[in-house]
């Protein structure tokens, strides 16, 4: 037997050993959710998953593996939590659109253990969240092309009961999709979103194809694989390719391989966990429409040494010509976080704290 051989078998009986392991660790997770089943205790607890981090990470002698292991239990508590959920019948989320739209995309590979339940509008997965049908809420907030999704802003400012709990971004590539057996040379007509339309318009004049412009890609998707004609394509996924049984003809067909789109997860009434170093903090906040009141809250962010990642401003409801404001920060530590906000107070006419999260890449 060779090094690699018995390499292998001790992982394979180190493994065996952690799956008896994991076991005994759900059924630990199970009576967990049982005790915040009958006290109505959150499944996420911040400062216990920071707690449960820093002093198993601190058990590994070798310092090289304490990141490695950190991310190890990370996925691990992810999974519970997961499992949690589901005991309790908290693992629904929301999302706009039809299944294999980007937003459920963006959902399977954020929660790929819950239940995804889809609604016609943004609003609509928001008053889900409200009402307690789902836990989650996904909702696209900005594309690094076209610019913010405003009125995702607008239901958020509206909503105070919900609180953003997390952010990703998604690269968004754009395939051309086909009937099975059909061949880029067969193809005539190519249906799809407007936007990916034109994002593939140099795709398109090359091929002398024809376009129809559809409610969304993954819908186009589906209408092509019910249509039954060879000579017609989708623009859409490569992931709703294979929810509808389509081959993927060309690759890539979208000439922006930047083009990525940031999604939001909302939750409702979730106080934001204290910020880590690293972390972005959300603000909503208004002034008084006077001279050099939104420079101040500028200057007082900088001041704090946070960073701010974007600005975005959004007419004032009910008040004419005045204006609410959002901002991303990213946190130096708490306390730098918790300062900002104290002496936002005292400038601000209001302030709210949307949310503390990690900007994942998915």
């Amino acid at each position: 037997m060779d090094e690699l051989q018995q390499a292998r078998q001790k992982i394979d009986a180190i493994d065996a050993q952690m799956a008896a392991l994991f076991e005994q660790r759900m059924e630990a997770v199970a009576q967990v959710a049982l005790y915040k089943a009958q006290t109505g205790k959150p499944v996420f607890d911040a400062a216990r998953e920071q707690v449960v981090l820093d002093n198993n990470t601190a058990r590994l002698q070798k310092e090289e593996l304490r990141p490695y292991y950190r991310e190890f239990l990370q996925q691990a508590m992810e999974v519970s939590k997961a499992y949690q959920r589901a005991m309790l019948g908290r693992d629904a989320a929301a999302y706009q659109g039809v299944e294999g739209a980007w937003s459920h995309i963006a959902l399977r590979r954020l929660f790929p253990f819950a239940r995804s339940k889809a609604f016609s509008t943004w609003a609509e997965v928001c008053e889900a969240v409200c009402r307690g049908e789902t836990q989650f809420g996904v909702l696209p907030f900005e594309n690094s092309n076209a610019g913010d999704v405003s009125a995702v802003l607008d239901l958020l400012y509206a909503h105070p009961e919900l609180t953003v709990t997390g952010m990703c971004d998604l690269p968004i590539r754009q395939d051309l999709l086909g009937l099975p057996g059909a061949t880029l040379a067969d193809i005539k007509t190519v249906v799809s979103h407007q936007q990916a339309l034109a994002q593939s318009s140099l795709f398109l004049r090359a091929h002398g194809a024809q376009t129809v412009v559809w409610g969304n890609t993954a819908d186009a998707a589906r209408h092509v694989a019910e249509l039954g004609d060879k000579s017609v394509a989708a623009i859409a996924s490569a992931e709703t390719a294979k929810l509808y049984g389509l081959e993927i003809l060309a690759q890539g067909v979208n000439e922006d391989g930047d083009n990525t789109t940031r999604f939001l997860v909302v939750e409702k009434g979730d106080t934001p966990p204290a910020p880590r170093a690293g972390q972005r903090m959300a603000l909503l906040f208004t002034v008084d429409h006077k001279p050099g009141k939104l420079a101040q809250v500028i200057e007082l962010i900088g001041r704090q040494g946070l960073n701010m990642e974007c600005i975005k401003s959004r007419p004032l409801p009910h008040v004419q010509f005045e204006y609410y404001f959002y901002v991303q920060l990213i946190c130096p530590d708490d306390a730098a976080c918790e300062t900002l906000l104290q002496v936002l107070d005292g400038v601000c006419r209001t302030v709210r704290l949307l949310g503390i999260f990690d900007l994942k890449t998915l």
